[in-house]
């Protein structure tokens, strides 16, 4: 059986893809860059703002630029969020209930900084289902995803061996952060009805697809 589940956040747990990709959108256009959607994918959705800054902007940046730029791509991406309908993947809230009810341990895994980490918990209500100290993020000392430190240090958390883990994820980096973490089963969360053919995974398109075996290894 799974002894520990680890859930990626953007994408996997809360479908807004399209709000960070919009949010990207209008960061790039002021700053006179451009990206198409696929490469979003490829060099931005799963990696870290310090990463993803690092690579778009050519010149050498400070941590304070980093800081600077990050906000206020954030801030874009958090105003879109309270413009929408907020709330977690459909099915989400049930699992997590059904996870502690079988007291298997669970947390999240994210490249999300601490900036939106606390922006979710206050409007996802995200204390209500998840332990704040348990949590890993982007906090400046992590490797981006593909880099399987995340999930590594996520696995130390809940105290669960990677033979025993089952996490899900959404975006190529990520799902690729996975498996270099060695865990024994990965489930891809097709939000945005993507082609993860070439994965060879269980996909779900959320998280009320989950059967009674999910947590079989």
């Amino acid at each position: 059986m799974v002894k520990g589940v680890i859930f990626d956040f953007n994408g996997t747990l809360f479908f807004d893809t399209h709000l960070h990709n919009q949010a990207w959108d209008v960061f790039l256009d002021k700053h006179s860059l451009k990206l198409s959607d696929k490469e979003k994918d490829q060099k931005i959705h799963g990696k870290n703002n310090q990463e993803i800054l690092t690579n778009l902007f050519s010149k050498e940046l400070t941590l304070d630029d980093i800081k600077k730029l990050s906000v206020e791509k954030e801030d874009i991406y958090q105003t879109l969020c309270l413009k929408s309908k907020m709330q977690l993947a459909p099915g989400a809230v049930n699992f997590i209930a059904y996870l502690a009810d079988k007291e298997i341990p669970y947390t999240i895994a994210t490249a999300s900084d601490l900036y939106n980490l606390e922006f979710y918990f206050e409007y996802l209500n995200l204390g209500k289902y998840f332990d704040f100290s348990q949590i890993v993020y982007s906090d400046g000392t992590i490797k981006s995803k593909p880099n399987p430190e995340i999930f590594i240090k996520a696995m130390q958390t809940i105290g669960v061996h990677p033979n025993s883990t089952l996490i899900f994820e959404d975006s190529p980096s990520g799902i690729a952060a996975a498996e270099n973490a060695k865990a024994e089963k990965i489930v891809i969360v097709n939000s945005v009805n993507g082609d993860y053919s070439h994965w060879n995974h269980p996909i779900i398109s959320d998280f009320t697809e989950l059967d009674q075996n999910i947590l079989e290894i």
